[in-house]
């Protein structure tokens, strides 16, 4: 199983648990309650999506990261296709960010992951 699909998997089990907020108007909710531990968006989610996604992020000081899957990817694994997701679970967040930490690191380098406390 490669790390897209990981990811995928793991974003699968927290929407089982009831501990994702999927569309951009729900997880701007869980944003601004403070409900939200990470915000995730697809790597083809529209400018203006991402824009405004990442500000409502950046002006309640929530992490937000790309999860470098697309729409149709998310939309295959959890059953609803949307491009702005926010994890509201410390543990998923925790795990997924240090899943894209070691995608986006090159292969035998490691650094530490911020972990997000409850």
């Amino acid at each position: 199983m490669d790390e897209k699909e990981r990811l995928l998997s793991l974003l699968g089990l927290a929407r089982r648990a009831q501990k994702l907020s999927l569309g951009a108007d729900a997880a701007a909710e869980a944003v601004r309650k403070g409900k939200c531990r990470l915000l995730l968006t697809a790597a083809d989610l529209s400018p203006r999506s991402l824009r405004n996604a990442r500000g409502t992020a950046e002006e309640y000081g929530t992490p937000a990261a790309c999860a470098g899957v697309t729409m149709d990817e998310i939309g295959f694994a959890l059953g609803k296709r949307t491009g702005i997701l926010a994890v509201n679970d410390a543990g998923f967040a925790n795990k997924l960010r240090a899943m894209l930490a070691a995608q986006a690191m090159p292969e035998g380098t490691t650094e530490e992951v911020d972990s997000i406390d409850d």
